[in-house]
């Protein structure tokens, strides 16, 4: 398959360890006492945000989120919404993170090179797992109708390194025996592709259920006009991770704090994810995200890839 990036995203990817939309819970320094504290760091937390949306529109979700954790902890919890993938997996292992909302995918390599923890995901209702799927869309009016259609089209994919937005539907074309014959265009995330779509810059564009369900929502994408010719198995949701070096009293102190948060706290960031009616946050460990860790091995995939 023959990838290409947009010039927005290679800036972004060589922008390494750059951090964007950064900010705090609160405007006040955290109290000196603070500052001495196993559960607060230097005075406070960074929690680090994949660039799964636009950070205008994500920002404020997870300021509120940052807000309730802080309350909780008695520690300012500063956010940090990183400039793609890779620089938030690099910003953990380099210790300027200490806490991190990954996709299923980062999460992968961000265990393997931080040694992440998984704490907790995103629960319905009901407080049950939640999921999310990938897909592939096309035009109403396109003669794609399977996958394997797509042989000597172009595919709009989200980021490198993304699970939905990148490695599952490449895996997919992989099964299918066409890499090689689709010219796939990474537009920058997942809002990027859908547009592109849209825009009719492209033949077909992955289009995961999380984005889909934001952007119908706004009236900025009409299913009644393309189709959804692929799609793949349930994704387990986004973890909120806690990097590996942490002393475990920070671990327990901060996972406790995260599954006490009210769910008026977590479902604006839910509905980012697709999941409604929202609910509280809830338990998962690494071993939630095993397929994804079994996909990288299939796959061959490496930091690299992020």
């Amino acid at each position: 398959m023959k990838k290409t990036t947009t010039l927005a995203a290679s800036a972004a990817i060589l922008l390494g360890l750059g951090l964007a939309g950064c900010s705090t819970a609160g405007d006040s320094a955290a109290p000196e006492g603070d500052a001495a504290s196993v559960t607060c760091p230097d005075g406070k937390i960074r929690f680090g945000i994949l660039p799964y949306e636009d950070p205008d529109r994500l920002e404020p979700a997870y300021q509120t989120l940052a807000a309730a954790l802080s309350e909780k902890l008695d520690c300012e919890v500063e956010v940090s919404i990183t400039e793609d993938y890779a620089a938030e997996v690099l910003a953990m292992e380099n210790d300027q993170l200490e806490i991190a909302q990954f996709g299923p995918l980062g999460f992968v390599f961000a265990n393997e090179r931080a040694d992440a923890n998984a704490l907790v995901s995103f629960g319905d209702a009901e407080g049950k797992p939640t999921t999310y799927t990938g897909g592939i869309w096309v035009p109403k009016d396109s003669s794609v109708q399977t996958i394997e259609d797509l042989k000597g089209k172009t595919l709009a994919l989200g980021s490198p390194g993304s699970t939905s937005g990148d490695a599952i539907p490449s895996s997919a074309l992989a099964d299918a025996g066409i890499t090689d014959d689709v010219t796939a265009d990474y537009a920058g995330g997942h809002p990027e592709a859908l547009l592109a779509l849209v825009n009719g810059t492209v033949d077909a564009a992955q289009i995961n259920s999380q984005t889909l369900a934001t952007a119908t929502a706004e009236g900025t994408f009409d299913q009644s006009k393309f189709r959804q010719i692929w799609e793949s198995e349930p994704i387990p949701n986004d973890p909120i991770t806690v990097r590996g070096n942490m002393p475990q009293e920070f671990k327990d102190a901060v996972k406790e704090a995260l599954l006490s948060l009210d769910k008026k706290d977590v479902e604006t960031v839910s509905g980012f994810l697709g999941v409604d009616p929202a609910g509280p946050l809830i338990p998962v460990t690494n071993e939630t995200y095993q397929p994804l860790f079994d996909l990288a091995e299939t796959m061959g995939l490496t930091e690299k890839d992020v």
